[in-house]
């Protein structure tokens, strides 16, 4: 699994079903390819004391799709089904869907969730962890810095935030609607443990993700600096390609470029 086999599916089933929200999943391919190849602990989804992974910012479900695929998690079937009638793949993650442990939509809530499994595997002597993905717009919601003192006070070291740090939502530059400069910085001053790497380099992505300090009793962030849109030139930074979908012909140039740099 590898960051461009997931954006050429995210490519391939946003084009079938007709549906936006392609820029935003194309920014995480790396960081759920990394998650899912090289740092969740999930023999089963029955497992209790299997890592949990919660897609806080849900808006990028189809990439999630796409690793659960490539997993073996679901089938072709179900993943030909996105955004169809009666489906579970929505376009923003369902938790009666195998493999999605929480569902999530609306931003800053997923976090919450996270801090609270987190918990809940201490009180029940659980190794669990517990990794939550968020976009750095998510970061202007007051319940994710709720949930980051909440995390600090109950020193959650077995908690671990990756931000998505493409510097754009849906109304525009993330600078213009509410600046997020010095992210790392803000959260170091939540007491949180912050590392700030490339999220297309999944080694870096990997080693941040699976560094443990449990000693140091703190949670921890990873700060990943992303494109949006990355991998199709006609979509990258370009904010209208939050919620657009793609004509046939931009749709060919899109796979042309993601095959022509695999």
């Amino acid at each position: 699994m590898n960051g461009q086999a997931l954006r050429r599916i995210i490519l391939e089933q946003s084009k079938r079903a007709n549906v936006g929200h392609i820029g935003c999943a194309l920014s995480v391919a790396e960081i759920l390819a990394c998650l899912f190849g090289q740092v969740l602990r999930i023999e089963t989804t029955s497992d209790p004391d299997r890592d949990r992974f919660v897609l806080s910012k849900g808006h990028a479900a189809l990439a999630l799709y796409a690793a659960l695929f490539l997993q073996g998690r679901i089938s072709r079937q179900q993943l030909d089904s996105y955004c169809a009638d009666d489906s579970l793949l929505g376009v923003h993650p369902e938790h009666e869907l195998r493999g999605v442990d929480f569902s999530t939509g609306s931003l800053g809530l997923g976090f919450a969730m996270a801090a609270g499994a987190a918990l809940a595997a201490r009180l029940q002597q659980s190794r669990r962890r517990v990794f939550a993905l968020l976009s750095d717009a998510e970061c202007n919601e007051g319940s994710v810095w709720e949930t980051a003192m909440f995390a600090a006070h109950h020193h959650l070291s077995n908690l671990t935030a990756i931000i998505d740090l493409n510097g754009q939502q849906a109304l525009g530059r993330t600078s213009e609607v509410m600046n997020l400069s010095n992210l790392a910085e803000r959260w170091q001053a939540f007491e949180w443990r912050a590392e700030v790497v490339n999220g297309h380099d999944e080694d870096a992505l990997a080693a941040a993700m699976n560094s443990a300090q449990p000693e140091l009793g703190r949670p921890r962030v990873v700060i990943a600096r992303t494109i949006f849109g990355k991998g199709v030139s006609f979509m990258e930074n370009q904010v209208r390609w939050h919620y657009l979908p793609m004509t046939d012909r931009e749709y060919q140039q899109a796979l042309e470029e993601i095959e022509a740099a695999a």
